[in-house]
């Protein structure tokens, strides 16, 4: 509602970036309002699914055998939770780049941050997503042996 509402503020320039800067204001002036509600893609794409039940498999045709689809999912899980673990600083600029594949310049655009700061943000990220990482693996085969 609000980009409908301020499409008239709207130069021309990057699309994606004048979107994310809304839902991430969005996000920030909603943030001290209450607790957020949070759909998870299983609730979006299966609505009324008992939520005790096992989430569904969704169709992946790399997908070789039933091992290799959970340990995907672990994978994912692990990596979810080290990017929550991360001060909200640093995974914004990595959701931003990794994940909704922008530009530096994009990033600064909407975060309204210098460039350098996103460059070192995003750098800084990585190693500290890395070594949770590194951590958490090397803790997984410490509790198998």
């Amino acid at each position: 509602m609000r980009a409908l509402k301020g499409f008239g503020h709207y130069r021309g320039e990057n699309a994606k970036a004048w979107l994310l800067t809304i839902v991430r204001n969005c996000f920030l002036t909603q943030k001290g309002k209450g607790p957020a509600r949070t759909v998870s893609l299983e609730d979006y794409l299966f609505p009324g699914r008992d939520p005790g039940a096992a989430a569904p498999d969704l169709w992946d045709p790399d997908q070789e055998t039933a091992e290799t689809a959970l340990i995907r999912r672990d994978d994912q899980r692990e990596i979810r939770e080290l990017l929550q673990a991360l001060p909200p600083a640093f995974r914004e600029m990595l959701v931003l780049r990794e994940l909704e594949e922008l530009s530096y310049k994009e990033i600064a655009a909407v975060t309204d941050t210098p460039i350098g700061t996103v460059m070192s943000r995003l750098a800084r990220a990585r190693q500290m997503l890395a070594a949770a990482w590194t951590r958490r693996q090397a803790g997984g085969r410490e509790q198998a042996i």
